[in-house]
C-alpha cells in the first residue's frame, strides 16, 4: 500500500506528537524554552517540529489537545456512570491537582494567543467545546431541555475555567467550595424554573 503525501505526513506527525507526549508526560514545555530546546529533548530535529507545527506555541497547541483527549477518555466514564455534578467535580479535580499547574498555565498562555489569531490554532479552538458537549448531554438526561441544557454546560465550563484561572494567578485560592457553589447555583435556577411551571 502506497501513502499519500498528506497520509505520511500525518504519520511523521503523529509519531512526533507521541515523542513530545512521553518527554513530557503531563506536564508542557515553558514558552520560554525554544524550539530546537525542544527537539533535543526528544531528540528530533528544529525543522521537523517546525515542519509539522509551525512553532513553539504550535507544540504546545497539539500538545494541550492530546492531553486533554486522553484526560476526556477518563472523564467520558465518569459521564456514563455519574451525574452532571459528579463530572464537574471531576473535571475540576483533573485539572487543579498539583501537577496540572504547569499544564493550565500552558493552556491559558495558548487560549491568550488564539484570542489574537484563531484561525493559527482553529485545531485546538475546536477541541475546546468536547467538556461542553459531555455535561450538556448530562443536563438534558437529568431534564433539562437541549437549549437550557447546553447554556447551563456552556456557564459551567465558563466558571470553572475562571476559577482555574484565578488559582493559576493566584494558587491555593479556590477551593472544591467555589465550584460545588457553582453547583448549588445550578440546581438553585433549576428549582426556580420547576416552581414557575407548577
Amino acid at each position: 500500500m502506497i501513502l499519500s503525501t498528506s497520509e505520511r505526513r500525518g504519520n511523521a506527525r503523529e509519531r512526533l506528537l507521541a515523542r513530545l507526549l512521553d518527554a513530557f508526560g503531563e506536564a508542557l514545555p515553558p514558552p520560554e524554552m525554544s524550539l530546537r530546546e525542544v527537539a533535543a529533548r526528544i531528540e528530533s530535529s528544529h525543522a521537523l517540529l517546525r515542519y509539522h507545527f509551525g512553532s513553539l506555541s504550535g507544540v504546545l497547541a497539539a500538545l494541550l489537545k492530546a492531553q486533554r483527549s486522553r484526560d476526556n477518555e477518563a472523564l467520558l466514564e465518569a459521564a456514563r456512570q455519574g451525574t452532571f455534578d459528579d463530572v464537574v467535580l471531576s473535571i475540576w479535580r483533573t485539572y487543579t491537582r498539583p501537577e496540572q499547574l504547569s499544564r493550565a498555565r500552558g493552556f491559558f498562555y495558548v487560549v491568550g494567543l488564539a484570542a489574537y489569531g484563531p484561525e493559527a490554532f482553529r485545531e485546538f479552538v475546536e477541541s475546546l467545546d468536547d467538556l461542553t458537549a459531555v455535561l450538556s448531554s448530562l443536563a438534558e438526561r437529568e431534564g433539562l431541555g437541549t437549549k437550557e441544557a447546553r447554556e447551563t454546560a456552556d456557564v459551567t465550563i465558563a466558571a470553572i475555567r475562571g476559577l482555574l484561572l484565578q488559582e493559576v494567578l493566584t494558587p491555593g485560592t479556590c477551593s472544591q467550595d467555589a465550584v460545588a457553589l457553582i453547583l448549588r447555583m445550578r440546581r438553585g435556577r433549576s428549582d426556580t424554573r420547576s416552581r414557575g411551571e407548577r
